[in-house]
């Protein structure tokens, strides 16, 4: 057992000996605590869990890994994930509390007085949460299989019986204490390895603040910026701090749908039912907010910084020439790469093939029409460096690698990859958990107990929850061990999901006094099967299985609805929706009174009185 292993498997063992123990200490016995922790988790601490449940697989390893490829354009997910934290804490989060049900679909079953209202956000929180957990899946089996030294089946296997363990057992009571062990594991390991690179790169402890640093082993002549877009200008790819992800509408539309998705996503949603009164449900937002920025302001330093040392350090060694652009960098033979390369290349995650015979490594961009010009003259016949996806390659790294490799990239010490490990893996499984906690109490509380079996005790009902839980753990598992593509290629798309058909519900329930029951449910038909229906139809552009979470925009597609992308149309479903469910409102019989009263009660500022249902 090398140096590494031992330290990955102690801290790995350890956290997730912790988590285990907590499931113990903080088993559900009642309906209330398993569906929302009792309703007596403090704001902060709620808000230290809707950090780590909101934070997933995708932001800890994925999203750092886009910003390091698409530079200024991945700002789409910054912007959006935290604006929509926002809007949450504003427009949904008080209100719903105050509404004061344990589920999404159970105030839509409610407010919009209907059984088929509520079925019907029963079927968009499953579609929206599997397509979501499918990603979290992949994360465990990714960081298992490279560093654990297991299959990713294996890896899978572990991270199903570690979420069946705590997630069965303490419901959300056991899932919120663990979440909050699970956040303080992640955030330390996103930002203690940034430290350190910061360091190297800047002389800045502050990853924040080195990012607008001078480049140290330059001399601190050149801002780390101005080095990273001249390095990869030079290698013809495009400038970093310019770059944009399709047109400027599809960034707009991006951005509003990850915004309102993140408003719209019901197992961060339900996070707001277990705080004791209803001010405490904005508190737990702002305090999200806060914990949540902690990684994502750190986040671009990451991804700069791991592309910097990607590009820079390992793959091309630059010489004395003044020459511009291939010519000054000097291929490295592959047989010095350091070992950080060939132990990602077991993954395949990352791979080399010698395309001129030559023995060493060429990486340029080879869709550059003057970069090939001039690697050509040189002999080079391609770009070489690459990544699987079943039996093909594809240019460039897999993204997913850049957070767990940059600490071996930049030859940190072990201890602190075992925590990238640990980190990673922390991100995977609490929004994993909050995922099949929102499934497990859609079909539990709201298909059983609110359709088909009203009486079933409460003893009967929790065995139904746990049951439910463990059934979409396997569901869960064999998707992400036999993942569909639309599914496997992105998250985002759970945003659209969730965007198109649950947040204009939640919207106009609160804010529209006069959206009855047909138009509701129309309205999230509409949206959700458009924003379907364009996802499959153009899943073939830009989705390719087992590769990143969040699939970049590599142009545009030849006939996407003006130039908006896939993962950027829950936008476009949103506006369906609403324009949908306004008409036909308009056509049919406003909803009674005793409702239209229900909806301007909710929405009178009493913050901090008791909420009274249930």
């Amino acid at each position: 057992m090398t140096a590494l292993d031992f330290w990955t498997y102690g801290v790995v063992g350890a956290t997730f000996l912790l988590y285990i123990g907590i499931a113990i200490w903080a088993r559900a016995s009642t309906t209330g605590e398993f569906y929302v922790a009792g309703k007596g988790v403090h704001p902060v601490a709620n808000g230290m869990a809707t950090a780590a449940d909101w934070m997933s697989a995708a932001s800890f390893i994925s999203m750092a890994g886009l910003i390091a490829f698409n530079g200024y354009g991945a700002s789409v997910f910054l912007m959006g994930w935290t604006g929509g934290y926002v809007l949450l804490a504003l427009l949904l989060a008080p209100y719903l509390r105050k509404f004061g049900k344990f589920t999404v679909p159970e105030f839509i079953g409610d407010r919009y007085y209907s059984q088929a209202a509520r079925i019907v956000a029963v079927i968009c929180l499953i579609l929206a949460s599997i397509t979501y957990v499918i990603g979290q899946m992949k994360g465990i089996g990714v960081a298992f299989s490279r560093f654990l030294e297991t299959s990713y089946e294996m890896g899978l296997y572990i991270g199903m019986g570690i979420v069946f363990i705590y997630a069965v057992l303490g419901g959300m009571k056991g899932i919120t204490y663990t979440q909050i062990a699970q956040y303080c594991v992640l955030i330390l390991a996103y930002t203690i390895p940034a430290i350190f690179i910061s360091l190297a790169l800047t002389g800045i402890p502050i990853p924040q603040i080195g990012l607008g640093g001078n480049y140290a082993p330059g001399g601190g002549e050149i801002s780390l910026l101005a080095k990273l877009d001249q390095v990869v200008t030079e290698l013809g790819f495009k400038q970093y701090t310019t770059q944009v992800m399709g047109s400027t509408l599809n960034m707009f539309a991006y951005t509003l749908s990850l915004m309102i998705g993140t408003a719209g996503l019901p197992h961060v949603i339900i996070r707001f039912f277990t705080v004791p009164k209803v001010k405490d449900a904005r508190y737990s937002a702002g305090w999200a907010l806060v914990f949540i920025a902690l990684l994502y302001t750190t986040a671009p330093a990451v991804g700069a910084m791991a592309r910097l040392n990607f590009t820079d350090t390992l793959m091309v060694q630059q010489t004395e020439t003044t020459e511009q652009g291939l010519a000054a960098f000097e291929p490295q033979p592959y047989d010095e790469l350091p070992s950080w390369f060939k132990n990602w290349e077991k993954t395949g995650l990352l791979a080399w093939q010698d395309l001129n015979d030559d023995g060493l490594v060429q990486y340029y961009n080879d869709t550059n029409e003057a970069t090939v010009a001039e690697a050509e003259a040189l002999g080079f016949k391609g770009s070489e460096v690459f990544h699987r996806s079943g039996d093909s390659l594809n240019p460039g790294p897999d993204r997913d690698i850049m957070v767990l490799a940059n600490p071996e990239i930049a030859q940190l010490p072990n201890w602190v990859i075992a925590l990238v490990v640990a980190g990673g893996l922390a991100a995977a499984l609490s929004t994993a958990a909050g995922l099949l906690l929102a499934i497990s109490s859609a079909i539990s509380h709201d298909l059983l107990k609110g359709v088909f079996a009203k009486g079933i005790s409460e003893k009967n009902e929790l065995m139904a929850g746990r049951i439910a839980m463990a059934g979409a753990i396997v569901v869960a598992g064999f998707l992400g061990l036999n993942p569909p593509g639309f599914a496997a290629g992105t998250v985002a798309i759970a945003f659209g999901l969730a965007a198109s058909s649950i947040f204009p519900a939640l919207m106009m329930g609160i804010f529209y006094k006069k959206m009855n029951n047909v138009g509701a449910v129309a309205g999230m038909l509409a949206g959700i099967t458009v924003t379907l229906f364009y996802v499959f139809q153009h899943k073939g552009i830009f989705f390719i299985p087992g590769t990143a979470f969040l699939a970049p925009e590599l142009g545009m597609g030849p006939d996407w609805f003006f130039g908006i992308s896939p993962n950027a149309f829950g936008a476009v479903g949103a506006i369906v929706n609403f324009i949908v469910a306004f008409v036909v409102a308009k056509l049919t019989a406003p909803p009674p009174e005793h409702i239209q009263h229900l909806v301007e009660d909710v929405r009178v500022p009493r913050g901090s009185g008791e909420a009274t249902s249930h």
